[in-house]
């Protein structure tokens, strides 16, 4: 299977070749969940920018606007891969 993208979501990607499919950073193997799990534990963005030179700050801006849309109660968003785990909470 491609990779996929979504609409307006440029930077969020799924392959199924890359972390089982889990939502990831342009390809990468950086997961969306990674990143989400890191701001809640008190991780800077700009922390998290030095540690991971390869990211950049959209990256984290648009993981975050993913799993956003994934709890949205104001509007259906239908994307499959919301089954994915952001660490203990099941979305």
């Amino acid at each position: 299977m491609p990779m996929r993208i979504i609409e307006g979501l440029d930077r969020i990607t799924f392959d199924s070749q890359v972390m089982g499919g889990k939502p990831c950073i342009r390809g990468m193997r950086v997961t969306v969940g990674m990143i989400v799990r890191s701001i809640g534990a008190g991780i800077s963005a700009e922390r998290m920018l030095e540690a991971y030179p390869y990211l950049e700050k959209e990256d984290i801006q648009q993981a975050l606007e993913f799993a956003a849309r994934c709890f949205d109660e104001e509007q259906e968003f239908d994307y499959p891969e919301c089954k994915y785990s952001l660490g203990s909470i099941e979305i």
